[in-house]
Formats: structure tokens, sequence, C-alpha cells
């Protein structure tokens, strides 16, 4: 069972590459590039499909790399996401008697012993467990006087599933790290050990509990924000009990309004509740998705009538937690972000470690700058009425910035650009006129004034980062005319550089399908002349003069 499945993996995803590096690569290098262009949107469409129903038939891991690409809506094209999307609840229950069979082993005590009634229709699939309603018999603690509660219990043989999907999409990762563009930008065998990581975390039900408590004694002072509570008397590993929470689903966006409540104000109190999770908490619920997260109606404010609701949050198996390195960059970039200081902002991406080596920061920042005086304060929709000569001028300013994109994803922030995109959707998707810049602003003059200590610190601190470049110019200068009397001062082009490095490959791949185009014919009329030996040589020829010029680093 387990190694049919490894193969199944393996086998798709070779598929998937070599579908790519014939279309993308191959195709696009012998002169047919319109052509791949032109039918690109179906061919990732149907990978798309392909991959989901294989998601969907295996489940296991399968699915959280399914829920993680339809995430992905600033790297991948929407053909992918949209098709991907409906992985969040669309997973095949298991059997009741399997279910029942791993709960009563890992409580120790028969389902009717534990519990008054258990529902044996699920209420949710998930990947790794599935979520069934039942009744206590009887509480354990008054602390623990519940009645009506939710418990997830895990898939059969979960454990050997997770643990051969992983091993096949390692095999997979190291596929995917030899190709140079990508290794550039990431290093894919570090994220899958992440991924893997978090998993691990993810299929203990104990740990989920912990998780559970320290989110709801993060928010104890938040009545706007509920968080179940853990019956740790009916809990183990692979069986977890929970108070039962559910409310409305926060995609259901006629429901909420049936509520009388305000979408923009669900998007908002989402928004600002991860803020705080991220810069005060440094803990995150790093699984965001739409069976996650209910709005919970509690009645009205008796001195404006408006309704009152909760933001419930369930499911902390996948969280974050922010350690003191990622805490320095997120923190300059939310500030720079909210004070549009673009110096700031590169900074907080050296200290996230996401640019590569050798990257030109000046351009960086002067993009960064030309980015905050046109798009600050902008919705999405206030984006997309742009008028399209605006792009062209920006691509025409910084071409070649975009052509490199300088950046990496370092594996210790994965859950959180996960995370962030997922709930980047969900709020436009509750507010189309959501601003995330207006969202930002508060929380990062707070910061400011925290880093500060207050306005006369802040003050000095701007000052002392203004007269820091005056303290260094004569060291900087005599350095420089040093270097003018050694003959040692070098005139740097790296657009003009790069253009000439890239003209020359060209060349010498022009120069290899010329040499194929040669090989070929001549392998074909030598062999209709009936000399196949010496037609198989030519043909040998052309194969490796094709792969040379395919091949070659650009």
């Amino acid at each position: 069972m387990f190694r049919s499945r490894y193969r199944r993996i393996l086998w798709f995803f070779a598929r998937v590459i070599l579908h790519l590096v014939w279309w993308d690569v191959l195709l696009a290098r012998l002169g047919m590039r319109a052509l791949a262009r032109r039918t690109r949107r179906e061919r990732l469409r149907r990978i798309a499909v392909s991959f989901r129903v294989l998601a969907i038939q295996m489940g296991g891991v399968m699915i959280k790399v399914g829920q993680f690409l339809s995430a992905r809506l600033d790297v991948l094209p929407p053909e992918i996401t949209d098709e991907l999307a409906g992985l969040q609840d669309e997973v095949r229950p298991e059997s009741f008697a399997d279910i029942r069979r791993v709960a009563e082993s890992e409580l120790q005590a028969s389902l009717e012993e534990k519990y008054q009634d258990f529902s044996p229709e699920p209420v949710a699939s998930a990947s790794i467990g599935q979520v069934h309603s039942a009744f206590l018999r009887q509480p354990a603690s008054e602390d623990e006087a519940l009645a009506r509660v939710v418990v997830k219990v895990q898939r059969p043989h979960i454990q050997e599933i997770v643990e051969t999907d992983l091993a096949a999409l390692k095999v997979v990762g190291g596929w995917i790290h030899r190709y140079p563009p990508v290794r550039k930008r990431a290093n894919v065998p570090a994220l899958l050990r992440e991924f893997s990581a978090s998993l691990s975390e993810e299929i203990d039900y104990l740990a989920e509990g912990k998780n559970a408590v320290t989110f709801a004694e993060n928010f104890k002072n938040r009545a706007d924000v509920r968080v179940p509570r853990v019956i740790w008397s009916h809990t183990a590993r692979r069986a977890l009990t929970l108070e039962d929470v559910g409310a409305i689903k926060i995609t259901d966006y006629p429901a909420i309004e049936a509520a009388g409540l305000d979408r923009a104000e669900v998007a908002a109190r989402l928004f600002d509740t991860y803020l705080k999770q991220i810069f005060e908490d440094q803990f995150f619920h790093a699984d965001p998705h739409p069976g996650n997260l209910f709005v919970t109606p509690t009645g009205s404010d008796p001195d404006t009538g408006r309704p009152t609701w909760q933001l419930t949050f369930i499911d902390f198996g996948m969280v974050g937690r922010i350690g003191p390195s990622l805490f320095v960059g997120l923190r300059e970039i939310l500030v720079a972000v909210g004070t549009r200081d673009a110096a700031r902002l590169v900074r907080g991406y050296q200290a996230l470690g996401v640019i590569l080596p050798g990257a030109d920061l000046d351009l960086l920042e002067r993009a960064s700058a030309r980015v905050f005086e046109r798009f600050w304060g902008m919705t999405a929709p206030d984006m997309m009425r742009m008028h399209p000569r605006e792009a062209v001028e920006f691509v025409n300013e910084f071409g070649g910035l975009l052509r490199e994109m300088p950046f990496q994803a370092p594996e210790n922030i994965i859950l959180l650009v996960r995370c962030m995109g997922i709930l980047s959707g969900m709020c436009t998707g509750l507010d189309p006129n959501f601003n995330v810049w207006v969202r930002i602003a508060p929380y990062a003059r707070k910061l400011i004034e925290e880093e500060a200590g207050g306005g006369l610190q802040l003050l000095l601190k701007q000052l002392g980062e203004n007269l820091r470049p005056l303290i260094t110019l004569p060291r900087k200068t005599e350095s420089l005319l040093e270097r003018i009397e050694q003959g040692k001062v070098e005139v740097r082009t790296p657009d003009l550089r790069a253009s000439l490095v890239h003209l020359e490959h060209s060349l010498a791949r022009l120069a290899g399908a010329i040499v194929f185009a040669a090989f070929l014919l001549a392998a074909v009329q030598v062999y209709l002349a009936g000399y196949l030996v010496l037609a198989g040589g030519l043909g040998v020829g052309a194969l490796l003069s094709l792969g040379w010029a395919i091949l070659r680093r650009s």
C-alpha cells in the first residue's frame, strides 16, 4: 500500500516536470515560445485538475500541499489557485468503524463510556483527521462542565501515510532544487524540512491542545475573540475533544449579512488579530483557511443597538512562532510600510534574509520608493482602475529588477508567508475595498513609539541616523582617494554587463540549435539512403547538440 503510494506521487510530479520542461524550456528555446504561451493557461489548469483529483484520492500530505499552493496567489496563476481552492473541505471521510477503533484505542475506553452521544456522521473531514459532534457523559471537573462538544479523531495509519508522502516529496524537492532559477531563490530541501516539522506537530493532538490554550491565554482580555476550550480528560495524542463553538463560516457572506454584521468590520478585526499575533504575541494561527474561522453573533450592544459578535478560531494544529531575528525583520518591514520608508524596507528584507546576495540594493530601494509614492493608500479596486500606461512606465524604469527578482524564500518564514497569503485573500473577499495601508499605519506608529521609548528618544534616534553618513564621510573620502591613487577604482554597469552576458549565451544557444538542425537533416538524408549506422551516429550528435543548447545556463 505505502510503496505504491510513494511511486504514484513520484510518477505524478515527474510527468508534471517533464511537461513543463518540454513546453516552457525546450519548445520556447526552439522558437515556439508563442505556442507555449498561447496554450499555457489551459495546460496549467489541466495540471491543477489532475493534482486536485490525486490529492482527494490520496488525502494525507497531498491535501496540505494543495492547500499551500491554493494560497499562493502572489506567485501562482489563477488557473492553479482556483482549481485547488476546493481542497479545503473536499476530503472523503473514513468509515465510522475505523474512527471508533482509533478513538477507543487512544482514550482507553469505549465511546459509550466517555460520551453520552457520539454522532457517527462526521461534521467535517480533513486530511489528517475528521470531526464528530458528541455530548459528554459527565464532566471531569467543574471547569469542564460542558455538554456539547466536537471530537477530532485521526485517520487510521496517518503516521505511516505522512512519512511516505514526505519521503516522496523529499525526492521531488531534490529534482526541483537542481533547476538553477529555483535553487537561486529557495532552498527547497530546507523548506520541506520546515514543512515536515510543522506537519509532525500537527498530527500530535496533545500539542494542538496546548497551542489552543496558549492562543486563548494571549486573547484572554479580548471578548471579541473566541477559542474553544480543551476537554483534557477526553483528549489523547490521536483524539481531541473540544468545546463546540461552530457558527457562521467566515466565507458565508450571505449569512454574515443576514446576521446584520458589517463584512468590512469582520475583515478589519481578522487582520488586526493577526497583527497582534505576529507583532505582540509572536505566536500565530498558521492555518486560517475558511474552515477554521467563524463569526459568532452574541446579541446587540445595549447602548448603540448594533449587533455584537466574536471572531472564533479553531484548529490549532498548525501554528507559527516568531523568533527574535525574524521579529526584528518583520518589525522593520511593518514600520517601513507604515511610514513609507523605502530604505528601512530594504533593511527589513535584509534582516529577514529574503534578498539574494549581489542584489542591487539601490535599485531595489528606488523601486520601493516609487511603489510607495504611487500605490500607498490604494485599495485593490483603485489599483484595478489604474491606466496600463503606468505599469508600462514602471516596467521600463525597473525592468532589470523585475526580470532578476532578487528574492529568495528562507525556510523560517514559510508558515508566515502561507498564512499571510490566505489572510490577504480572505480580507479582500470579505471587503473588496479592504485597505491594508490604513490597517498597518496604527501598528507602525505603535512600534515606533515602543522602539524609541518616547518622542525625545525618537527625535534623537532620527538625528543619529541622519548624522551617521556625515560622520563617516571623511573616512570614506580618504578611502576613495587611496583607491584612485592605486588605480583600483572600478565603474560597474550591472545592466550593461548582464545584457552582454545574456546576448553571449543567446548566441551560443543559437549556434547549438543550428548544429542540431544540421545533424538532424544529415541523419534523415543518410537514413533515407540506407546507411543506418551512420544515421544513428548523426542522430546521437543531434541529441547531444540539442541537449547542450537547452541546458546551457543563461
